[in-house]
């Protein structure tokens, strides 16, 4: 585990930069500049920069008010009391939220001066201007996450055809594997983990919109669910019948060409086709392979659910 992140060492460097960027300028209270770079720097390119344009947004707001306030009351603690209890709610109406500690301490320094002087103000604008700047100059940069995306993708159309293999097995033989648990748990946990990541990924991009893999993760979700499903049926499964190996047969087809590029849809015409298939074999001739069968149909809509869910997304995602 690193001891310090990609994240705390940019903030560190926008935060002294910034600084000394506001003391070469002249600036007064040239340190809160620094504060702003820390609060500025966010994790994605697209939060830094709308948690930017909401903190300047708030500047000028906060400006309006307090600059009315301290010329008609004067300057001290109980103005800035009732200022507060404007600019808040206010910001707050206008989704603006972010910038409520930030300019309420620049609000201070007017008070601590007090002065609403254009140069003052311009102070003020320009401690906010350096601050954020520097902290989106420095988030211009992100590392890319698309190669752990790449091994997350692989991991989990592994992990998937895997279960999909010993599904099959358990249909031939009544005998769930013991990596069971084992594997839906690092599936669902690397799922999860492979989801923000793919939103991370998403936001790091300002003038387009990059949502394969964010589409990609939930669709591998969704199918996620399917197999719990699936795999509940094996609670009630109890014998081997001719239907059931044909089913074991099209499980472990599926799981041999389960991958990124696959649409399904030969997939689901292949189940259809052994869905008539079933409709002219013999009825049941027990109650015991009656149920079994009536099982064995549900696990049947179920992988057609699953399959379903791959077609859906790469008709969505086609070239």
């Amino acid at each position: 585990m690193k001891f310090i992140g990609y994240r705390t060492i940019k903030t560190a460097i926008g935060a002294a930069i910034a600084m000394m960027i506001a003391k070469e300028l002249g600036l007064k209270y040239s340190v809160a500049a620094g504060v702003i770079a820390i609060l500025s720097t966010q994790s994605t390119r697209r939060q830094s920069v709308q948690i930017a344009l909401q903190r300047l947004g708030a500047f000028f707001l906060a400006l309006a008010i307090s600059t009315i306030l301290f010329l008609v009351f004067g300057y001290n603690p109980l103005v800035f009391g009732v200022f507060l209890l404007i600019f808040i709610p206010l910001a707050v109406r206008l989704k603006v939220a972010e910038g409520i500690v930030v300019n309420s301490v620049l609000v201070t320094h007017l008070l601590v001066e007090n002065t609403v002087a254009v140069e003052w103000l311009f102070n003020e604008l320009s401690l906010m201007l350096v601050g954020a700047g520097t902290a989106l100059l420095l988030n211009l940069y992100m590392p890319s996450v698309e190669g752990q995306l790449k091994e997350d993708q692989s991991y989990i159309e592994e992990t998937i055809k895997t279960i999909l293999i010993n599904m099959a097995q358990a249909l031939r033989n009544q005998h769930v594997t013991i990596r069971e648990e084992e594997l839906f748990n690092g599936l669902e946990s690397r799922l999860e983990a492979a989801r923000k990541r793919a939103y991370r990924n998403s936001n790091n991009y300002l003038f387009s919109e990059s949502n394969y893999y964010v589409e990609y993760m939930e669709m591998r979700v969704q199918q996620l669910h399917t197999l719990k499903r699936l795999r509940g049926h094996f609670r009630r499964f109890f014998m081997t019948y001719e239907q059931t190996i044909m089913m074991a047969e099209f499980t472990e087809k599926v799981a041999k060409e389960l991958h990124e590029q696959n649409t399904a849809l030969g997939l689901l015409q292949d189940l259809n086709s052994l869905r008539e298939s079933y409709k002219v074999m013999n009825l049941p001739s027990t109650r015991e392979e009656f149920e079994n069968r009536a099982m064995l149909y549900q696990f049947m809509n179920d992988l057609e659910e699953f399959l379903a869910i791959k077609y859906e997304f790469k008709k969505n995602h086609t070239n």
